[in-house]
């Protein structure tokens, strides 16, 4: 596959800041009809608006639950879950419950996740497991986790803690799920070489702000922006 097209529809274009207007959601939907990313990655209010801009397009509505701590209730997920989906969502990001996985609460943090999971009725779960605050035995017990209870992706950062994506990280979950489920690499994501390493590591899909960036690198690299 060309390379352009194969980075191209792993990003999930991302704007999740809590100042996020309606225009910049509508500027974000434009620019993933645009580019041809996967999809757009944005707060549940505003699921609706990006619904509608990109209905001829096949871009996807992406939003997230239990964000950005992943420390609320469990049917709270649950219930943002079935609304986000019943007001257009198309994949769900949840955030992992983290202290009751540093707490080795082991069957909690897997009914956390299960809940989440039957509610989104066969919509994609992605579990973030928020990597900068975990060792790696955490790190492999919550892809575990989430593999085991029906995930359809693991991810590793909300952006709004300690870091974001790196290789090392990629590659561990890689390892520990597989083919079974996808990888997300997300926060921090913001030029073309990060986004090469991490696609090589073994990362599915790219969550990121700087995504026109990165494919306007790109197209300057091969020399190909009337192919855009």
């Amino acid at each position: 596959m060309d390379k352009k097209i194969d980075i191209v529809l792993r990003i999930e274009h991302t704007n999740l800041k809590p100042d996020a207007t309606i225009d910049d959601i509508v500027k974000l939907c434009n620019e993933a009809k645009q580019y041809g990313f996967f999809g757009v990655c944005v707060n549940s209010q505003y699921i609706k608006i990006a619904k509608e801009q990109l209905k001829r397009s096949r871009c996807k509505v992406i939003t997230v639950v239990g964000f950005p701590l992943g420390a609320c209730i469990s049917k709270i997920k649950a219930k943002e879950t079935e609304e986000a989906i019943n007001v257009g969502a198309d994949e769900i990001d949840m955030v992992i419950s983290i202290g009751l996985l540093k707490s080795k609460k082991y069957k909690d943090v897997m009914k956390d996740i299960k809940e989440v999971v039957e509610v989104a009725k066969g919509h994609p779960v992605k579990v973030i497991i928020e990597t900068s605050l975990l060792n790696n035995d955490e790190k492999r017990r919550a892809c575990e986790l989430a593999k085991d209870a029906g995930a359809a992706f693991v991810k590793t950062s909300t952006g709004f803690s300690k870091g974001g994506a790196t290789v090392e990280d990629v590659k561990l979950m890689k390892m520990v799920v597989g083919d079974k489920i996808g990888v997300k690499a997300a926060g921090g994501i913001r030029d073309l070489p990060t986004a090469l390493a991490l696609i090589k590591a073994g990362a599915d899909r790219l969550g990121c702000s700087s995504s026109v960036n990165i494919v306007e690198q790109l197209l300057d690299k091969k020399g190909g922006r009337n192919g855009r």
